[in-house]
C-alpha cells in the first residue's frame, strides 16, 4: 500500500518532467503599434557636438502635421518653463503603405537644440503645440576631459518587449548616470516592422528620452520592401531608421545615418556600418583616426571581427579594418550578430605573439561581442586560430556593459539582466603614447555561465521530427527549440543556422512543419 500511494504521488511529476512547459508568446492589438496624435517613439541623439547639441526625434499620425519642441535649463522651481525656447520641428512623412511589415503612414518630427551650454542639465518637451508629451530632462557633454560612463548593448532583436526591457532597465538601475547607450545593431529582427520598432521603444520608455542612443546598423536592418525584391535579393536599409533618429552626418558618403563619429569628454566614438561599403569605409577610418585629437577611441559596429559563435568568421571586414585598428590604436570595439558573449584582445602592433609575457600586462584593441535580447547561441572555441586570445565567455545569457572613463583609465564591466558581474578590466593609457597597460578583473565576477550549467535553453525535438528536419536541411545546424503556445498553434519554433545564412520554423504537435522564413 505504502508503494502505491508514493508511485501515486510520483505521476504528477513524472508527467510534468516528460511534457514540455508551452510557453505562451504575448499578441497585441492590431492597431498596438500605430501612430496616434500624441508623440510616441520621442528618442534623443548626438548630431553634433554633445556640449552644445542634442536633437530629440518623435513620431505621430500623418493628421499631426507640424511640430514643435521646447527646450528650458532645468530648474527645482516648477515654473522652470517660463525661460522655455520654442523651436519649429523639420516634419517628414515616412509612407511605408505598401513594405512588408510596416504598412504604415507616419509624420516623423525633429529639432536639434543649438546653443546649449556645457555641462548643464535642460530639460524639454514635443507636440503640436497642443498636445504635448510630459517634460524630459538630459544633461549636456562637458567640454573638459571629465569622467563620464556609458552602456553598451549587443542585439536586442527577439522578444523584445518580453525580455530587452528587464535587460536596458537593470542597465539604466546600474549606471542611472550613464552619458549615453550605444546599441550595436540589430535592435530588431525584422527592419521594417512597425510592431518590433514599438516594442523597441516601449522596451526602453523614458530612457530613450533621457539618454542619446549611438546605434549603429546590423543584418536584421536591412530588408526587402515586396515580396518581388524578396525573391530578387533586394534589400535596403529599415524605412524607419532615417526618419526615427536624428544622427551626425560626418561619415562617408553614401551611408548617411549610419557610419559616422561622435566625440565626447575625451573619447571618438566611432559608430560604423558593417553590412556595406567597407573599403569606403577604411578610406574614411584612415582620415578621421588621423586627425583623432581625442585621447581615447571607442569603435562599435555590428558585425565581430572576432566572433563569438560556432560556425561564423568575417574574414572580409578582419582584413580590411584591423590594420587600420592596430595602427591607431583603437582602444576598444564594441559589437554584437552572435548571441552569446565573448572577450577578448590583440598583442600590441610590432608584438610577434598573442600569448604570454608580452600580453600579460600590455595590449592592442580589445574586441567583446555581447548580447541583450532573448536569442542565444553556442560559444565557439578560442581565438587562437583567429590570431587573438580570448580572455571571457559566456552563452544562455543576457548581458550589459557600463564603460567608465576618467582620465587614463578606461574601466569596463559586464552585468547579467539580473544584475550580477560577469566580466571586468582596466586599460591604463601609457603616458609614452605605447600600448595600453590591460589590467585583469574577471576573477572578481560570477562563475562562467554556459548551457550546461544554466536554465535549459533548449526544448527537445521528437527524435523522428528532429531526424526530418536535418534530413531536410543538410548543412545546417540546430541552434534553438522552443515549444510555444500562440493562440491557435502549439508547437515548436526551430531555429536552424548556416554561416550566415538561417531557417526559422514553426513545426505543430503533429510534427508537421507549417511555416518556413529564411534568412541570409
Amino acid at each position: 500500500m505504502r508503494f502505491y500511494l508514493t508511485f501515486l504521488l510520483l505521476l504528477p511529476i513524472i508527467s510534468l518532467i516528460a511534457q514540455p512547459r508551452a510557453y505562451k508568446s504575448p499578441s497585441f492589438a492590431t492597431d498596438w503599434s500605430k501612430p496616434g496624435l500624441h508623440p510616441d517613439h520621442i528618442v534623443l541623439n548626438f548630431s553634433d557636438d554633445p556640449a552644445t547639441t542634442t536633437s530629440v526625434t518623435w513620431r505621430t499620425s500623418p493628421e499631426v502635421t507640424e511640430g514643435y519642441a521646447e527646450v528650458a535649463i532645468a530648474d527645482a522651481a516648477p515654473k522652470f518653463w517660463r525661460n522655455a525656447k520654442t523651436i519649429k520641428a523639420t516634419t517628414e512623412t515616412m509612407d511605408a503603405s505598401e513594405v512588408l511589415t510596416a504598412e504604415v503612414v507616419s509624420n516623423y518630427h525633429s529639432v536639434t537644440f543649438t546653443n546649449l551650454v556645457p555641462d548643464t542639465l535642460y530639460a524639454y518637451r514635443v507636440g503640436d503645440g497642443n498636445i504635448w508629451s510630459e517634460w524630459i530632462q538630459f544633461r549636456t557633454a562637458s567640454q573638459e576631459q571629465e569622467p563620464f560612463s556609458f552602456l553598451y548593448v549587443g542585439d536586442a532583436q527577439n522578444y523584445i518587449l518580453e525580455l530587452w526591457s528587464r535587460l536596458i532597465r537593470e542597465g539604466y538601475r546600474k549606471a542611472p548616470d550613464a552619458s549615453f547607450i550605444i546599441h550595436a545593431g540589430d535592435l530588431v529582427s525584422d527592419a521594417h516592422s512597425e510592431r518590433q520598432w514599438h516594442e523597441w521603444f516601449t522596451a526602453g520608455g523614458w530612457i530613450h528620452r533621457m539618454l542619446p542612443s549611438i546605434p549603429v546598423p546590423g543584418n536584421h536592418e536591412f530588408e526587402p520592401y515586396t515580396e518581388e525584391e524578396d525573391e530578387n535579393d533586394i534589400e535596403h536599409l529599415s524605412i524607419q531608421w532615417n526618419p526615427q533618429f536624428t544622427l551626425p552626418t560626418n561619415g562617408p558618403e553614401g551611408l548617411n545615418e549610419t557610419s559616422y563619429y561622435v566625440d565626447y569628454q575625451g573619447v571618438r566614438i566611432l559608430a560604423l556600418n558593417s553590412n556595406e561599403q567597407l573599403e569606403d569605409q577604411a578610406v574614411w577610418l584612415e582620415e578621421v583616426l588621423a586627425d583623432n585629437p581625442n585621447k581615447w577611441t571607442v569603435a562599435t559596429f555590428h558585425h565581430p571581427l572576432f566572433s563569438a559563435s560556432a560556425g561564423r568568421n568575417n574574414n572580409r571586414l578582419r582584413e580590411i579594418w584591423k590594420p587600420i585598428f592596430d595602427k591607431h590604436q583603437v582602444d576598444i570595439a564594441l559589437q554584437g550578430h552572435d548571441h552569446s558573449y565573448a572577450r577578448g584582445r590583440v598583442a600590441p602592433l610590432g608584438e610577434n605573439v598573442v600569448a604570454g609575457l608580452n600580453t600579460r600586462d600590455e595590449t592592442g584593441t580589445v574586441y567583446v561581442v555581447s548580447v541583450s535580447g532573448g536569442k542565444m547561441y553556442q560559444v565557439r572555441d578560442g581565438w587562437e586560430d583567429l590570431g587573438a586570445q580570448r580572455d571571457r565567455a559566456a552563452e544562455n545569457t543576457q548581458l550589459f556593459q557600463i564603460i567608465d572613463v576618467n582620465g587614463d583609465t578606461l574601466s569596463y564591466q559586464a552585468y547579467t539582466a539580473t544584475g550580477e558581474l560577469y566580466d571586468a578590466f582596466d586599460l591604463i593609457k601609457s603616458f609614452e603614447g605605447g600600448p595600453n597597460r590591460f589590467v585583469e578583473r574577471k576573477q572578481e565576477a560570477v562563475a562562467t555561465r554556459r548551457h550546461d550549467n544554466t536554465i535549459t535553453y533548449e526544448d527537445k525535438l521528437p527524435q523522428d521530427v528532429e531526424t526530418m528536419v536535418m534530413n531536410r536541411y543538410k548543412g545546417y545546424e540546430l541552434d534553438g527549440v522552443r515549444y510555444v503556445q500562440e493562440g491557435d498553434f502549439t508547437g515548436y519554433q526551430v531555429e536552424l543556422e548556416k554561416g550566415e545564412s538561417e531557417v526559422n520554423l514553426k513545426i505543430n504537435s503533429e510534427g508537421e512543419i507549417v511555416e518556413e522564413v529564411m534568412e541570409n
